[in-house]
């Protein structure tokens, strides 16, 4: 704040100082040409006055220009990073500063001089007229600036200090020097013609040692079409398969870059197959969320460039979302995150702790995870309102402390295991931690009068074929009956497909597989998942938080088209530079026990409904009987404790033919 406060009295840095002494020497020329061009022969006995205005006001006029200018912003950053608003500034100072100089000039009269008048005289001289002419003093008047030295002053102003701010930014920018690189160059197409094509070329040109030099653009916007741009660089062509096939085969680049950081995964994936099939690598700008995550504070685009990545080429329109409207609901609260340092939880920790919490609760039992967060939020984000908490949810003492003590309104459960094998192994503890530790949460949380509970859910629950998705469609469960139990508690579950790049995703394990030489093993080939980033799955957990007015609701993404397994695999090894069964085996390996060729994302009792937010669904059902989910899990934690694996991994396999409504529990007696 005091930074702020001394900046606006004093708007000039210090570093802006020679660029005041400039624009001081342009004001003072401006106004000296003003005078010249209006009087070219010069000062004489009729204008004599105007000499003097001049020599009594350009220290007025100089003073009165830079002050303007300074109070337009002009002298808090250098000029090699001006922009329009800045060349906009400089307009309205030097509008300012004429209106200024000519009022003072007219009020305060600095010069007054006796007007001279031309007169002529009449004599005779032997009776015959003759005539001469004089200059006759007049009386000491105002001497005032002539309408067209106000003009000139005006225009030259302007000319001058526009000029040399744009001569500066050429300059900086490289395009009044020849661009020129050291040998061994490559030559780089890049895709997307708009600010972040230009972006590229503009570091690429002030960077020759990188040795990267842009030839063309490739752009669908028919009004680029082969128009230069500032740098003479033309669009040489569209996207399309056509096009791009046609200008790699002309330009023969070294390298692409697609300098489009929202472009759709359809068209990465065309320039990837197409740059792929020539041996010509490809590397995409990054968004502006990883730009802001660049600690050293500067722009520095080509140090960010990247190699694509398979997340950038689903089947799919990203989702977005404006977090902070979303997520507006978060502010000044208190919220409380379980398995904070997971994947899930600690993206969930960072995209809350945008939007200025009052209190963020850091829950885990996993001590390295939960410390890595909390840095992370402390000294990468500067996110002071952190409260860390070592705690396991299945212990129901501990979770009651906890949420009495902090009271958080909103509580986020992303705590789970996940992999689906290790869990059909251990499937004691897969549903005591992913099932009846929920199940303990959700009921805490309305016996304490949380506001709002979401659960994070996944497709698994679908029809469930693993002890895995039997334990978190069991988890669904229990919300569900949380939510008619609570009725002060908004309950929420939010469902959706794979996470790439999460600790339980295929994504991470092909990709040490191909950094291995290989193989890359898939169960089989028909198998089929839908995929989403974990930006998006955040995204839509918080959303899903502010959705409706009803508990127990179930939300669901609208996720497009499954990705086959197989494809998948060939995608990652050609995006290494390899090709598969050539250079990387693909080796099948069969499905495991209950794993599923096809996921889904409803039940057969469930239907698709709309919801206010764009691309997600709710998961239209009948509600379960609250009285048979008591049952089933005063069952399944029987066995849990008994620890009988092979009668509770029957069970829950048993568990989707199970499932009773409240309509049917009540027509069977056994209602609430």
């Amino acid at each position: 704040m005091r930074r702020r406060l001394r900046s606006a009295a004093f708007p000039v840095h210090r570093h802006a100082l020679p660029q005041l002494l400039v624009d001081g020497v342009l004001v003072a020329l401006a106004y000296l040409l003003a005078f010249w061009l209006r009087f070219p022969d010069g000062f004489n006995s009729t204008n004599h006055r105007y000499e003097h205005l001049l020599d009594a006001t350009i220290i007025w006029v100089l003073l009165a220009t830079l002050v303007a200018l300074a109070a337009f912003g002009q002298y808090q950053r250098l000029w090699k990073f001006v922009g329009q608003r800045d060349y906009e500034a400089v307009l309205k100072g030097v509008v300012v500063a004429t209106v200024v100089v000519v009022g003072v000039i007219a009020l305060l009269h600095p010069v007054e001089a006796a007007s001279t008048q031309l007169v002529t005289f009449e004599h005779f001289h032997r009776g015959e007229p003759y005539f001469t002419h004089g200059y006759r003093t007049g009386p000491a008047t105002a001497v005032t600036l002539p309408a067209s030295v106000i003009s000139l002053f005006f225009l030259l102003t302007l000319a001058l200090l526009v000029g040399a701010r744009f001569a500066v930014q050429l300059f900086a920018d490289g395009r009044v020097r020849s661009f020129r690189v050291g040998k061994g160059a490559r030559d780089v197409l890049i895709v997307g013609g708009g600010d972040g094509g230009r972006l590229v070329v503009r570091e690429l040109m002030r960077n020759p040692q990188l040795l990267l030099r842009p030839i063309g653009f490739l752009d669908d916007d028919p009004r680029k079409q082969r128009i230069k741009d500032e740098h003479g660089l033309k669009v040489l062509g569209s996207t399309s398969a056509a096009d791009l096939s046609r200008v790699l085969d002309e330009v023969e680049p070294d390298e692409v870059v697609i300098a489009i950081p929202s472009a759709p995964g359809t068209l990465r994936a065309r320039v990837v197959t197409a740059c792929r099939a020539r041996g010509i690598p490809v590397r995409t700008t990054p968004t502006v969320f990883e730009l802001l995550r660049d600690g050293s504070g500067e722009l520095r685009v080509t140090r960010q460039l990247r190699e694509v990545r398979v997340e950038d080429m689903l089947g799919r329109e990203p989702v977005r979302e404006e977090l902070e409207r979303v997520g507006a609901y978060l502010a000044g609260q208190v919220v409380l995150v379980t398995g904070a340092g997971g994947s899930i939880g600690s993206e969930l920790c960072r995209q809350i702790a945008r939007v200025g919490p009052q209190r963020l609760i850091l829950l885990d039992h996993a001590e390295d995870n939960l410390f890595a967060i909390m840095r992370e939020l402390e000294e990468d984000r500067h996110f002071r309102a952190a409260v860390p908490v070592l705690a396991d949810c299945k212990e129901e003492e501990r979770m009651r402390e906890v949420l009495a003590e902090h009271r958080p309104v909103i509580v986020f459960h992303a705590a789970a295991y996940k992999h689906v094998g290790l869990m059909e192994r251990n499937p004691v503890e897969a549903i005591r931690n992913n099932a009846l530790a929920t199940r303990l949460v959700a009921r805490i949380a309305g016996e304490l009068g949380v506001g709002t509970f979401v659960l994070v859910s996944t497709d698994k629950a679908v029809k469930p074929a693993t002890v895995m998705g039997a334990s978190k469609a069991l988890a669904e469960w229990a919300v569900e009956a949380a939510a008619v139990k609570h009725l002060g508690t908004r309950y929420a579950t939010v469902r959706f497909g794979n996470v790439l790049a999460s600790s339980g995703s295929v994504v991470p394990i092909f990709r040490r597989q191909i950094a291995a030489g290989g193989p890359v093993t898939v169960t089989d080939r028909r198998m089929s998942r839908y995929f989403m980033t974990i930006p998006e799955a955040v995204q839509l957990i918080i959303r899903s938080g502010s959705l409706g007015e009803a508990s127990g609701e179930i939300f669901v993404l609208e996720m497009g088209e499954p990705v086959r397994i197989i494809e998948l695999a060939e995608t990652m090894i050609r995006l290494s530079g390899l090709e598969p069964e050539r250079d990387i085996a693909i080796e099948i390996i069969g499905a495991r026990h209950g794993e599923k060729f096809h996921e889904e994302l409803f039940n057969p009792s469930e239907h698709p409904q709309p919801t206010p937010a764009e691309r997600i669904l709710r998961a239209g059902h009948d509600w379960l009987d609250p009285a048979w989910v008591e049952r089933t899990f005063a069952e399944i934690n029987l066995l849990v404790l008994e620890g009988d694996v092979a009668a509770l991994a029957k069970h829950v396999s048993e568990l989707s033919r199970a499932r009773v409504t409240r309509s049917e529990g009540q027509g069977a007696g056994v209602g609430p």
